[in-house]
């Protein structure tokens, strides 16, 4: 059961807000071993505007790095537990995507009914519980992901649970797994300032 993949994509993401979303193209490669971490390095732009970088989560350290044309710092975050804490939830929310064998039933996994539709999974790792809600269609698909993240992106800029999740609008068997392949996300999802900030496309997912 394959718990860590590696994942090259391509798409959008918006560097602005919902009312501007100035959207940019991405090209992106990402290892994933959910929930315990993942490095996701990136290009978007192009030009002297373009920006690299990464996103990453590993032994319990969460970072954000990026640079303007490969030179000039504009983002530089990390190190705090509150840091980590964010990084570890999207770990778990991008696990459904791309690595679902992590979440199976276990002592640090524990999943309950919500609807029909939807099932919940309780995610605990180091210390803390990580809540996913999972809906899918009548096939079994999985069609939209939320999870309550610690996070800032509000306009206090204050740490606190708040919802971040997305839809999965197209999937494709891998390694016989079923997995997105086009998806978008973001905060606030499912409320009315939801801002789909991240649009994917999945060009090949491989299990190293």
């Amino acid at each position: 059961m394959a718990g860590v993949a590696e994942i090259r994509m391509t798409g959008q993401i918006g560097l602005g807000t919902k009312a501007d979303p100035r959207y940019v193209p991405m090209r992106a490669h990402q290892i994933l071993a959910g929930p315990s971490g993942f490095v996701w390095k990136v290009q978007a732009g192009s030009g002297l505007s373009g920006m690299s970088g990464s996103d990453g989560y590993v032994d319990g350290r969460g970072w954000t790095r990026f640079w303007i044309a490969g030179l000039a710092p504009v983002v530089r975050a990390g190190g705090s537990d509150d840091f980590a804490r964010s990084a570890a939830g999207r770990a778990v929310a991008e696990s459904v995507f791309w690595t679902p064998a992590a979440l199976l039933p276990s002592p640090e996994v524990v999943w309950t009914p919500v609807d029909a539709d939807t099932a919940r999974a309780t995610v605990r790792h180091r210390g803390y519980d990580h809540v996913l809600d999972l809906t899918v269609a009548e096939d079994g698909r999985p069609v939209s992901v939320l999870v309550q993240r610690w996070s800032r992106e509000n306009p206090q800029k204050v740490w606190r649970l708040q919802p971040f999740g997305g839809t999965i609008r197209r999937t494709r068997r891998f390694g016989g797994y079923l997995l997105a392949t086009e998806v978008e996300g973001g905060n606030a999802f499912g409320t009315a300032a939801y801002f789909p900030f991240f649009k994917a496309k999945v060009e090949d997912v491989r299990f190293p």
